[in-house]
């Protein structure tokens, strides 16, 4: 049974490094929700676009600064945490993502009631000595979390074989529905990309340019997709430290959009939206891509096999890092306008019925009573963390 709202009036402090991409997302969605639930709502993070948005939104926003890193700020970075806490005195601190996680768990060491999401796990992000660090520290850092929240099944799974002990809960990632929405692709198509073929097979990829969303792997596919499907189209949607680089190896057929305030028309003129991630927990971009009715072809990480409905699985999931299976799929699907209408429509109803940002809410809700009501959590051990939420 669902339970009621927090109380309200009661204070949540969100702790965010990351300014951009879905994490943001994540995080103001979730404070809209919280607000209109009558909750106090305070956000610390970076200044930036971001942070204007949620002030706008009715939340209070803390200047937090941060490096997206671990690094040598770090004992500042948490020391600024902890009279920031001071000063606002939440009942319940949400801290999202490893840099976030870090800084937060260490300033608050589980006097205030904590969750922990980590939106994909940091010792994924890197190798050899920093990912043994990485690891050590979340295994030692998840005593100072009430609740580890996870947005897919297999992310909690992955984080129960690399040792990380704790209550557990998933949550699946929910998308506003009623934003990302089908509509017609011709005229938005003509307003964003004048200078292409109203015809021509167009591909999108929405996400930060950097080696976790795989854009590198593929422009080494889009060869091989413009060998089978000639006259295709790709574009590259956002912005990132890779992006000189993916500039200086890509071919004329091959658009660079930059950052964009609003993603939607650019869902809506796609024929396809492909995400070829390296490690995720669950990410976005293809949940917003069904809601727009669009079908998606994504690698097989955490939460990309749960964000699908099970008619796409087949067609639309590939194994990560292989350019070879990605084009096979992306040339498929380009070339064939019934299929993608079907799947589209399919990914669609998924999203509606599972994923919608408003259960995602509800769920992180009942997460928070739970904490508030029953702390201290006990700890359990990995074999017995089987706590899973479900909107």
């Amino acid at each position: 049974m669902h339970q009621p709202e927090p109380d309200v009036g009661t204070r949540v402090l969100h702790l965010t490094q990351p300014v951009d991409g879905g994490v943001a997302r994540v995080v103001t969605d979730l404070t809209r929700a919280q607000l209109a639930a009558g909750l106090q709502v305070t956000v610390a993070c970076p200044d930036s676009p971001f942070a204007d948005g949620l002030r706008a939104l009715g939340a209070q926003v803390r200047r937090w600064e941060a490096t997206r890193s671990p690094g040598p700020s770090l004992p500042g970075e948490v020391r600024r945490l902890v009279r920031l806490l001071d000063q606002v005195r939440p009942a319940l601190v949400h801290a999202h993502s490893a840099k976030a996680g870090l800084a937060g768990r260490l300033a608050v060491r589980g006097r205030i009631p904590t969750v922990f999401q980590p939106h994909a796990w940091s010792f994924e992000a890197v190798g050899g000595t920093t990912a043994a660090l990485a690891l050590k520290w979340e295994r030692f850092g998840a005593r100072w979390a009430g609740r580890l929240v996870c947005v897919s099944e297999a992310e909690r799974t992955t984080g129960l074989g690399a040792g990380i002990t704790g209550r557990w809960s998933v949550v699946p990632n929910g998308v506003d529905t009623e934003r990302f929405h089908p509509g017609a692709a011709d005229a938005v198509r003509a307003a964003l990309l004048p200078e292409v073929d109203p015809a021509a097979p167009l591909a999108v990829c929405v996400g930060r340019l950097c080696r976790q969303k795989g854009q590198d792997v593929l422009l080494e596919a889009w060869a091989d997709v413009v060998r089978k499907v000639p006259g295709a189209r790709l574009v590259l949607v956002g912005d990132g430290p890779d992006a000189e680089r993916l500039r200086a190896g890509a071919p004329e057929s091959v658009l660079f959009a930059g950052a964009v305030d609003d993603t939607v028309p650019w869902y809506r003129a796609a024929d396809l939206v492909v995400l070829p991630s390296r490690w995720e927990g669950m990410a976005l971009a293809p949940l917003e891509a069904l809601a727009c009715g669009r079908p998606v072809v994504v690698t097989e990480v955490d939460g990309a096999r749960e964000s699908l409905p099970a008619a796409l699985v087949p067609r639309c999931l590939v194994p990560a890092g292989d350019p070879a299976g990605l084009s096979r799929a992306v040339a498929a699907l380009l070339s064939d306008a019934p299929l993608r209408t079907s799947l589209g429509e399919h990914g669609r109803r998924h999203v509606l019925s599972t994923h919608d940002v408003r259960r995602t809410a509800a769920a992180v809700a009942d997460v928070y009573r739970d904490l508030l009501c029953l702390r201290p959590a006990p700890r359990v051990v990995p074999t017995e963390s089987r706590e899973s939420i479900h909107p």
